[in-house]
């Protein structure tokens, strides 16, 4: 245990752990310890609660392990960049790693005796090894927070020099492409154009537009979630955070990871400031973008801008530029992928799919006429209107089967 306490006071390129603070509980319960004094089991339970409170978990092995993964630091840096470590800090690193393999399997019977005293798990691990076997894939797994998260979204903030923080999604959609019915060649177009993105290549900005409830939105989402474990990530923007894309970039261009940059139900008003933010990120802009990122945007509009048939007559000397500045917007995406509204087939397909998928009990003509009622009453066919059909048929059922 001196052994253990002297090589982690000597800890240099993974310093940032000693901020954590369950790691802090755990070296003031070891040093407690060693002195043998009367506050040591009064360290022992404060590093029990922070484990189970904080950590959210038992495993003191597994709880090091993430934080240790997670770390952002030299060996990132240089790895991220495709560069050779220097020697001095592998050999550091590896120094660090190997005194905090001990540390992540002490267990509470090498510390006190007696059962009655807070508990937790810990077993034998090589944090050497497995470092520097994910730092050899960075690509895939990432560093950070997009390490142990897929989904962000930006959040505007004052109290950062970038003007904001990316934020990881709580409960992201765990949405998949096997759970959506139909639109197979557009989904196709986008797959291919991820595929791409994800193995190096240069991927189109991508505009999905078409009818509402068509599954644009889920569609990136599906996305994002099949690649995520090749390194792909997806950021969420909305339309008030465009001017903050070339600082986004800027920060996102080192990374290795790929990142999809999300802007749901895109539209804009005439005149709009964030109009000419987005054209010049698309295309003219001096921040060149890097092959690691994508901006894939979804609108019900094909050239985003809302515009009025009086707009249109307008009294403007030179109203065909105006237009043609309207246009350019939608033109300036590489890839563009129409989602229209499914015909009373399509509609009955999916529908008839996602009734399987809940194992509902109907027969197909019974299901096949609530649903065209449903969608009468919904304004219209939709994937969204077959989803929430077969949710409130599924609800419907459980609570029949519970009473």
């Amino acid at each position: 245990m001196q052994s253990i306490d002297k090589a982690l006071d000597l800890i240099s390129v993974f310093d940032e752990i000693r901020s954590d603070g369950v790691f802090a509980s755990f070296r003031q319960m070891l040093w407690h310890t060693l002195q043998k004094d009367e506050d040591a089991e009064d360290c022992r339970a404060g590093f029990c609660a922070d484990l189970y409170n904080i950590g959210h978990t038992e495993d003191w092995t597994a709880y090091l392990t993430e934080q240790v993964l997670m770390q952002e630091n030299a060996c990132t840096y240089f790895a991220s960049r495709g560069e050779s470590l220097p020697e001095c800090i592998e050999a550091a690193a590896r120094c660090d790693l190997r005194a905090l393999s001990l540390a992540a399997a002490v267990k509470p019977e090498m510390l006190a005796e007696g059962e009655s005293l807070p508990c937790w798990r810990a077993h034998p691990i090589d944090l050497e090894s497995l470092y520097f076997e994910r730092l050899s894939e960075i690509g895939k797994h990432g560093f950070g927070i997009f390490a142990k998260y897929r989904m962000f979204h930006m959040e505007l903030s004052d109290k950062t020099e970038k003007g904001y923080v990316l934020e990881p999604a709580a409960y992201p959609d765990p949405i998949r492409l096997e759970d959506l019915i139909g639109y197979d060649l557009q989904r196709k177009q986008i797959i291919d154009n991820t595929r791409a993105l994800v193995h190096g290549s240069k991927a189109a900005n991508t505009l999905l537009y078409g009818d509402a409830g068509t599954g644009k939105s889920a569609t990136v989402k599906a996305v994002a979630n099949t690649f995520a474990e090749e390194g792909l990530r997806l950021i969420e923007l909305s339309k008030n955070e465009l001017h903050l894309l070339p600082k986004l970039l800027d920060e996102l261009g080192a990374n290795p990871l790929k990142f999809i940059l999300f802007i749901d139900d895109l539209s804009f008003q005439d005149n709009d400031d964030d109009f000419s933010a987005l054209k010049a990120v698309l295309e003219g802009s001096i921040s060149a973008r890097t092959r690691n990122t994508v901006i894939y945007a979804t609108s019900n509009r094909r050239h985003i801008v809302r515009e009025t048939f009086s707009q249109r007559a307008g009294d403007e000397i030179h109203r065909n530029d105006t237009m043609q500045e309207t246009i350019s917007l939608s033109e300036r995406f590489g890839l563009t992928v129409y989602f229209e509204k499914p015909n009373k087939s399509l509609y009955l397909d999916i529908v008839k799919s996602l009734a399987e998928q809940q194992a509902l009990s109907l027969s197909e003509e019974e299901l096949a006429l609530e649903a065209e009622r449903f969608a009468m009453r919904k304004s219209g066919r939709s994937a969204r209107a077959a989803r929430q059909f077969i949710e409130r048929l599924a609800a419907d059922e459980a609570l029949k089967n519970s009473q």
